[in-house]
């Protein structure tokens, strides 16, 4: 069974004062978010879906997501402030994301497969990933079809 990493990396940084998904932590030029995928796919998962704003993406793309694209199926989902539920319209001066579980609606187009989604700016440790990808396929195992 196919299991997904959904990262989270639409974020603003307003606090930090820019894009901390991008800025490098590592010895390597490494970003956090590049610890959680080698996590990831050592755990087994084999795809990951970066959620990102479509104002970075071409930056997004060449300096992160294409380290993986020989090592994984890499997707991506775009939070935009409109893309709400029906019967819900945004302010017309919204330009900022609306947050995590906005982030996790806007993956819903690409997602096909059991997942986890975490923070492109927080650190997990390679156990949580084991963990989790054991329990998505025990319990994807355990759901029949009806």
């Amino acid at each position: 069974m196919k299991t997904t990493l959904v990262v989270l990396a639409a974020g603003m940084g307003s606090r930090y004062g820019g894009l901390k998904q991008l800025d490098s932590v590592g010895p390597n030029g490494e970003v956090i978010l590049d610890y959680s995928v080698r996590d990831a796919l050592a755990a087994g998962f084999q795809r990951v879906v970066f959620v990102i704003r479509r104002d970075f993406a071409d930056a997004f793309r060449s300096g992160v997501a294409s380290r993986y694209e020989d090592q994984c199926e890499v997707a991506f989902a775009y939070q935009e402030t409109g893309d709400l539920p029906a019967g819900f319209t945004a302010p017309e001066d919204r330009t900022k994301p609306w947050g995590t579980g906005h982030a996790v609606l806007a993956a819903r187009t690409v997602v096909d497969s059991p997942f986890l989604v975490v923070n492109a700016d927080d650190y997990y440790g390679p156990e949580s990933y084991r963990l989790i990808h054991s329990f998505l396929l025990e319990a994807g195992a355990s759901v029949r079809p009806s």
